[in-house]
């Protein structure tokens, strides 16, 4: 059986390709997603990509992860720097979660440099843009033993 890994994404990603090009670049979430599509075909994994502007359904997406996703790569926007049910929803579901941003949020404002989401997850990938979502996913694959 394939390994699985949930892509989730939180809000004003939808808005990708037109929202902020400067800073998030011209990529649309659907790009990012036929990205993420051919990658898990290369490593021999599937995926489920989600979006969502809603905490409680990023939340309700994490609590369904468990005994389905052997890991989670989390791109939570906004909520990264607020929300410590997403924290408390990952620090629940004993599942390995990546933290990913487009931008490189340590060399933005001060109030994005706090992660709520960093203490819980195994690592953090961003700056990189729309290539974080691969190297995401050869990390997880790393992470969990499968990629030399």
């Amino acid at each position: 059986m394939k390994r699985s890994f949930l892509i989730l994404n939180g809000p004003n990603l939808n808005l990708l390709g037109t929202r902020q090009p400067e800073v998030y670049g011209p990529t649309t979430l659907a790009d990012i997603e036929a990205m993420c599509t051919a990658r898990a075909d290369d490593l021999g994994v599937s995926i489920v990509f989600r979006q969502t502007n809603h905490e409680g359904e990023l939340v309700d997406a994490l609590h369904a992860a468990r005994g389905v996703h052997a890991g989670v790569i989390l791109n939570a926007g906004a909520y990264t720097h607020t929300s410590v049910a997403l924290m408390d929803a990952i620090s629940s579901i004993m599942l390995p979660v990546i933290e990913l941003h487009l931008s490189n949020i340590h060399a933005r404002e001060e109030f994005r440099t706090k992660s709520y989401i960093a203490p819980v997850a195994i690592g953090q990938i961003c700056g990189f843009g729309a290539a974080g979502y691969t190297l995401a996913m050869d990390a997880l694959l790393t992470y969990l033993g499968d990629m030399s």
